[in-house]
């Protein structure tokens, strides 16, 4: 096998964005690179200015102190800094760089300024009584997940970016990625309408009108691992372990067929730009839901329409679980009991991150 190669910020750099999206395969080199940026402009700035390091969790910093270990072993800790540091410091929120022994491990220097604070979105209003005037890099690790958002979590993280950027206006962001979910609520609230379509190995480019904001989103190429020989299984989820493929769940399809008359009920769906509906069948004595895409606009003002915005419409409920009539109270009896079958497993992961915004909101 060849050497094996790792993520570089190269490419995306030269997009000069103030949003970069990273979005790749798990251990491909995401995160060391952007730290050892961190670490390279805190050098090269005679130990002024620094990073910050962004989770979602608070509970998500407990090993931090493992977090610069990479930027430690390969050496970039005496390249940066011309052999004045070997090593990194966590303590108390904040990394720094140190000189250490490597025979007896005793600290002989610290410096003083960090090279990189620490912080997360849930806990965001610990931030705002501090001040980061030397902060130029924001680095969001694991901004997509599988599991839940927090409630209005892009206004929060952005309140993170007005904490620390103030009034200026050299600030980087870069928000890292596993291909977990390419539904996340991110996308969305950025206008990042290309995402789910975006091929690997490219960079696109998102601009807003007049303002001079500019958002970079790079798919990595996958990367050829050693390890990729324990994962070659015939089974399509573990495509984003060795490749960087999105990942998705394997959803039921509709077992049978069913005619018109079967159906007693249809609801609408309304989600990330796209419209489905919810049929209710009857058949053989037994209910169960078929969800599949709705290619027209949503017309009906009779049926009942599930979104996640807040409609005016009498129709319109932004909470699939509070039913008005029977006929809904079944439709959530059914989800609950997984009595539902999928156009295709593209919608089975699309109505799967809805129910998550149903049950905990974002």
């Amino acid at each position: 096998m060849a050497k094996q190669e790792y993520y570089t910020l190269t490419e995306i750099k030269k997009c000069k964005a103030k949003y970069n999206l990273i979005i790749g395969e798990r251990s491909n080199g995401k995160t060391t690179a952007v730290l050892g940026e961190i670490l390279k402009v805190h050098c090269e700035s005679n130990y002024q200015e620094c990073g910050f390091y962004l989770r979602r969790f608070q509970e998500d910093l407990k090993n931090a102190v493992q977090l610069t270990r990479n930027l430690v072993s390969l050496k970039w800790v005496e390249k940066y800094s011309h052999g004045e540091y070997n090593s990194i410091r966590y303590y108390r929120g904040e990394w720094n760089l140190v000189k250490i022994d490597t025979k007896t491990n005793e600290i002989l220097k610290v410096n003083t300024n960090p090279m990189m604070y620490s912080g997360s979105i849930n806990e965001n209003e610990r931030l705002k009584s501090r001040a980061f005037p030397n902060c130029t890099i924001i680095c969001f690790d694991e901004f997509l997940t599988r599991g839940y958002y927090l409630p209005e979590e892009f206004i929060l993280f952005q309140n993170v970016i007005s904490t620390i950027v103030r009034e200026r206006d050299n600030l980087t962001i870069y928000m890292l990625g596993n291909t977990v979910n390419k539904y996340c609520p991110y996308f969305a609230e950025m206008g990042l309408n290309n995402v789910k379509n975006q091929k690997q190995d490219t960079i696109d480019i998102y601009e807003y009108g007049k303002s001079e904001l500019k958002v970079a989103v790079e798919y990595c190429k996958g990367i050829a691992k050693k390890s990729d020989v324990y994962f070659a299984f015939d089974n399509p989820r573990l495509a984003m372990i060795t490749k960087g493929s999105w990942e998705i769940d394997i959803y039921p399809h509709l077992p049978l067929k069913y005619t018109k008359k079967d159906k007693v009920f249809s609801a609408y769906l309304e989600f990330n730009g796209e419209n489905f509906e919810i049929e209710l069948i009857l058949l053989d004595d037994n209910y169960f839901l078929y969800i599949h895409r709705k290619t027209t606009e949503i017309k009906e003002d009779t049926y009942p329409v599930y979104t996640n915005k807040v409609n005016p419409k009498y129709n319109y409920s932004s909470n699939i679980f509070k039913y008005k009539n029977k006929a809904e109270q079944l439709i959530t009896s059914l989800i609950t009991q997984d009595k539902v079958f999928y156009q295709d497993n593209e919608v089975g992961e699309i109505i799967r991150n809805f129910l998550i915004t149903q049950k905990k909101g974002i």
